[in-house]
């Protein structure tokens, strides 16, 4: 389990196909922290670690994986946002965030208000997935508030730490992000549509 709260960025070292699967190496500094069989979030996506090389470890998606997250785009010297799994004494600073990629979203609208920096995102408008206002939502594996939710559209309010410290300062209208719809939301979602 993950909180959406990213540690550090890291950078895609190599990449590698192997059938249908994709073998990513990244670098990060807290590669020598990491233990073979450990979870880390990529841009919101849990992956295992399989190999550690002195600063770089190697990770593998599954075709799965690729179908529903942006890694089939990342190129070698790509920033992805990193998050080590949560330990069990540790406090909840974001909320329940599984690394379970449920769909991806494109930024519509980037805007600056007030000292914050407003993102708009639309995604599937056939999703089953519904966003709430002050509702959470996970975007590139970080732990943001909605606001301003309708169907298939919702926009963030960024603080400037964050877009500092996060992948948001690189993107741009167009860009395609990663998605975990709050894992609460999503039960209740299953729960009515059993209902009807």
């Amino acid at each position: 389990m993950f909180t959406g709260i990213i540690e550090t960025l890291g950078v895609i070292h190599k990449i590698e196909h192997d059938q249908s699967n994709v073998h990513l190496f990244i670098e990060s500094n807290f590669t020598s922290m990491l233990k073979i069989d450990q979870s880390v979030a990529h841009n919101g996506v849990c992956l295992t670690v399989v190999e550690i090389t002195e600063s770089v470890y190697k990770v593998t998606a599954i075709k799965e994986t690729l179908d529903v997250t942006t890694i089939g785009n990342w190129k070698i010297g790509d920033k992805v946002n990193l998050e080590r799994g949560m330990p069990l004494d540790a406090r909840l600073d974001g909320h329940i965030v599984q690394g379970h990629v449920d769909e991806t979203a494109v930024v519509t609208k980037i805007e600056e208000v007030g000292g914050s920096t407003y993102f708009s995102f639309e995604y599937n408008d056939a999703s089953k997935h519904v966003t709430i206002d002050k509702g959470s939502i996970t975007i590139d594996g970080t732990s943001l508030t909605v606001v301003n939710s309708g169907i298939n559209t919702f926009s963030v309010a960024i603080i400037p730490y964050t877009l500092e410290h996060t992948l948001f300062n690189t993107y741009k209208v167009g860009t395609k992000v990663n998605l975990e719809f709050d894992v609460i939301g999503k039960y209740v979602t299953k729960l009515m549509q059993i209902r009807k």
